[in-house]
């Protein structure tokens, strides 16, 4: 990849919706902005071994029973005060639950973006955004309760299972994950059960 991801502090007054809705519609190319701790990240194009590989270990969880893994759909984590705290499209996912009229009644209400209470386990596959996913995104998804947050990190050749998120106050920037499983890419990662240990040799070929 040979662009850099955009990132724009967000002002306090505008709702982070209606911002991100504005920087898609002005933008000459197709892109799907995120926000994560004050910032909205508009992340550059990913190659095809990253797309490739995230495909992958949701279809192995999906092969392994777990008929609500996907991928592609946008969720909000929201402060106590019901505002909202973050916008984050992983790159795939274990949902607890499959959209009920309650969670698309929320949908529609925040303009396409699904609860965050929606996830038992996430995914991320770095690109040029790997400060994101091992920084803010990592704070965040802890922060949200997401109980089990999955790292390909392809810029130093590991992968993660971050569990048992911590959130020690009320900051979401002060949360993080009190257990980290690590191994080199190309070896079986271990997850909390019921997951299955992920085969991570799709990432070999970076």
């Amino acid at each position: 990849m040979s662009a850099e991801p955009i990132m724009e502090p967000v002002m306090t007054h505008v709702d982070p919706i209606d911002l991100m809705i504005a920087i898609e519609e002005a933008s000459p190319m197709p892109i799907r902005p995120e926000y994560v701790e004050g910032t909205v990240i508009a992340p550059a194009q990913p190659n095809d071994t990253h797309n490739d590989g995230a495909f992958k270990l949701a279809v192995q969880f999906f092969n392994a029973g777990f008929e609500l893994a996907g991928m592609g759909n946008g969720y909000r984590a929201a402060h106590k005060d019901g505002s909202t705290m973050a916008l984050l499209i992983p790159d795939f996912y274990v949902r607890r639950r499959p959209a009920s009229e309650l969670d698309e009644s929320y949908r529609k209400v925040h303009k396409g973006w699904y609860p965050a209470d929606m996830i038992a386990l996430v995914g991320e596959v770095t690109s040029t955004n790997h400060w994101a996913d091992t920084g803010p995104k990592l704070r965040t998804y802890a922060a949200a309760g997401i109980p089990v947050y999955v790292l390909i990190n392809r810029d130093i050749g590991t992968a993660h299972c971050y569990a048992d998120p911590v959130l020690p106050g009320d900051d979401p920037a002060e949360a993080y994950y009190s257990a980290d499983t690590k191994v080199d890419l190309g070896g079986p990662l271990p997850l909390p059960a019921p997951y299955p240990a992920l085969d991570t040799t799709p990432f070999l070929s970076d």
